[in-house]
């Protein structure tokens, strides 16, 4: 018994060191976007690669891995369940989904339907202003986060105001944000004000770090750019945000595993350093 208590406690203490960022409730993973040139099936394995345990699945993306079809939310029974034995197989969690909209009612259960079949934590969406108070009561009645996510001005939820407006017409405290803050540099806005703007509405964030502050950055290695990345980090755990953080390294398209192994070990060094 106590050589087992010893072996537990000794895997527990290598994980923390592995994995710092669990200790704040933070899961960094990838979202499946960054590997938009290939197939789902082919992005479980690069997320691994990365030392990377969680997975934001995007529509659209076939699924390969000897599974037909593409990760759309109106997939068969049958279809979900080999998704989820090949995310077993390879030790990967899908936490998110996104981004992501319906077009009807019955399209926006569908879509909760297949977030609750695969146990789906968090859909990221950027709905039509009309479809808020339904999803609000979609998110109450299944208890699954929805969050709101910007994309770069002049698209519609650019702004932290507009975001934080249709938050409050959901009415539904599993309504909230999913921060993008490679987008927000993209728009001219600071990430930490935006986030302090925020303060108690994050479910969820897009992590990336650019090269420049123009609506032509592309991605750099975290911490290595101008998105004040220590800066986000520290107003995060200074919110006590719990939730994923999602790589999105949009950049090096056919390669870009590598950036994102990277941007996770500056990370992961960067959460040590936090106060």
């Amino acid at each position: 018994m106590l050589l087992i208590v010893v072996v537990f406690s000794t895997f527990s203490f290598a994980k923390a060191q592995d994995n710092p960022e669990e200790k704040l409730g933070w899961k960094l993973g990838a979202q499946a976007y960054s590997f938009n040139r290939f197939t789902f099936a082919e992005a479980v394995a690069k997320t691994d690669s990365c030392k990377l345990k969680y997975i934001e699945a995007f529509p659209g993306q076939e699924i390969g891995g000897g599974i037909a079809g593409k990760m759309d939310f109106t997939m068969s029974p049958d279809t979900r369940d080999q998704v989820l034995a090949l995310l077993k197989s390879k030790g990967v969690t899908l936490v998110a989904y996104g981004v992501v909209n319906a077009d009807t009612p019955d399209g926006w259960r569908q879509l909760f339907e297949f977030a609750k079949a695969m146990n789906i934590k968090n859909i990221n969406t950027e709905p039509k202003q009309e479809d808020l108070p339904l999803i609000g009561k979609l998110a109450n009645e299944y208890k699954i986060k929805v969050s709101i996510h910007n994309h770069p001005n002049p698209t519609h939820y650019w702004s932290p105001e507009i975001v934080l407006n249709a938050i409050q017409m959901a009415n539904s405290k599993y309504v909230g944000a999913c921060a993008d803050i490679g987008h927000w540099v993209r728009s001219g806005l600071d990430p930490i004000v935006c986030l302090q703007k925020y303060k108690g509405h994050i479910n969820h964030l897009h992590f990336k770090d650019l090269n420049e502050k123009s609506k032509d950055a592309h991605d750099v290695h975290w911490g290595t750019g101008i998105s004040n990345v220590k800066g986000v980090m520290q107003e995060l755990k200074n919110q006590k945000f719990k939730g994923m953080l999602s790589a999105e390294y949009e950049y090096n398209w056919l390669n870009n595993a590598p950036d994102i192994a990277a941007s996770a070990a500056n990370f992961r060094e960067i959460v040590k350093e936090l106060r």
